[in-house]
């Protein structure tokens, strides 16, 4: 029988100073990552898969927990400010700004560059993650709108492919207009998609003049960018004070009798769970741009990947991190769930998937909301919202855009 006692009281002194260190032989130091993702983000056997591969390769184990949206900023800015929150977070990349101005966030700066290719990244996840030069947001999935049409509407009016340029797209809507089809569903107060044309005309939602944000719908640029949403909008269908999900457009697409919707991809499932005859009707392209061959700017919604100071495993975060953001779980993440990848050149990775390969496209031209940690504040209480529909009602233009304007600088610098 082996004696399993120290031979003598320096032996033991010696065995716990190594197990302190971590170096004592038989004895698990497996570390655990606390890991915060948000509902329907990504799915269980993703999920799954992930886990199981990831702690097969690594001497770590995941705790995974799935939270919630809604209240998620308060729930979120504790953590990262409090003691021992978890190690790793996902937020809408939007939201970076307003954790990292607690100044609690883990500066991936070097990583990001050194590892993370972080020059073939998409600007609308990757520019929201960077405050002053720091890069605190790692680009993790994105989305964006395309537009969504039917093809018997457009086959009946003699439109055998989709618009190259706005003008073509005006003419081919108006001729869409055809007894009792609409050429478009478009709300009055759908303002993401309004930024996207004023994001193409060279405009902005709000400016950074030397760390003051001040609105900007008032410069000539952004009205240039309202004039053609309500151009647009006049050609169809769709409420001057409401915005999309009032109601639910994708509802109102599925009757039939709509040729056109500007929506994520993620809008094709609940058109065909409330129309199954629409499948295999449903095609797809990017918003056309003013020029050919350069699609629209469009809003790029999605998730950033942050890392707290206070994170008890940050290490060990970080290649969690590069192994969301690297090209294998980001093929398998944008396969699995309709998302366009994080890097521009991963875009052919989705080649199969029609609707998500348009976004993809579209992707490569994206842009996120203003970045300042105050811009949450000017969603929860929209002034371009009541702007859009004054103009579309026949309001003054410059004099709307100009009182919206005042409201935004106001509220980015409380």
């Amino acid at each position: 029988m082996k004696n399993r006692h120290l031979a003598c009281p320096l032996a033991a002194a010696l065995a716990l100073a190594l197990a302190g260190c971590g170096m004592l032989p038989g004895v698990s130091q497996t570390k655990t990552v606390s890991i915060w993702l948000m509902r329907d983000s990504v799915s269980e056997d993703f999920l799954t898969r992930f886990t199981e591969e990831y702690e097969q390769e690594h001497d770590v184990e995941l705790d995974v927990t799935i939270q919630d949206w809604t209240g998620i900023g308060k729930k979120v800015t504790e953590a990262i400010t409090g003691s021992g929150g978890p190690d790793l977070i996902e937020v809408g990349n939007t939201q970076v700004a307003q954790y990292a101005d607690t100044g609690t966030l883990f500066d991936l700066t070097l990583e990001s560059v050194r590892d993370l290719g972080s020059e073939d990244w998409l600007p609308g996840l990757a520019e929201p993650g960077s405050i002053n030069g720091s890069q605190y947001g790692i680009p993790w999935y994105a989305a964006n709108r395309i537009v969504i049409y039917n093809k018997d509407l457009f086959r009946d009016a003699g439109i055998d492919k989709p618009p190259a340029t706005r003008a073509e797209w005006l003419a081919d809507t108006e001729k869409l207009n055809r007894g009792s089809s609409q050429g478009i569903y478009l709300a009055g107060q759908d303002w993401y998609t309004l930024a996207g044309f004023i994001w193409d005309e060279g405009g902005e939602l709000a400016d950074d003049k030397a760390g003051q944000w001040t609105g900007a719908l008032d410069s000539p640029a952004a009205l240039r960018g309202m004039a053609f949403y309500k151009e647009l909008q006049s050609l169809g269908a769709g409420p001057k004070d409401a915005d999309e999900q009032n109601p639910p457009q994708s509802d109102v697409f599925a009757k039939g009798d709509v040729a056109q919707l500007i929506a994520t991809p993620s809008a094709v499932a609940a058109i065909l769970k409330a129309n199954p005859e629409l499948e295999g009707k449903l095609g797809y392209f990017a918003i056309p741009g003013k020029k050919a061959g350069q699609p629209c700017t469009v809003f790029t919604g999605g998730s950033d990947l942050i890392i707290p100071e206070n994170a008890p495993e940050r290490a060990a975060a970080l290649d969690v991190v590069k192994a969301l953001a690297g090209e294998k779980w980001q093929t398998e993440l944008a396969r699995t769930m309709g998302y366009v990848p994080n890097k521009k050149s991963l875009a052919s990775v989705v080649g199969g998937q029609e609707a998500t390969a348009v976004m993809a496209t579209a992707a490569a031209r994206g842009k996120a909301t203003p970045n300042s940690p105050q811009w949450a504040d000017v969603e929860g209480n929209n002034p371009i919202k009541p702007y859009m529909t004054a103009v579309l009602q026949g309001g003054d233009p410059a004099k709307a855009a100009k009182a919206a304007s005042e409201e935004i600088t106001d509220t980015l610098a409380e």
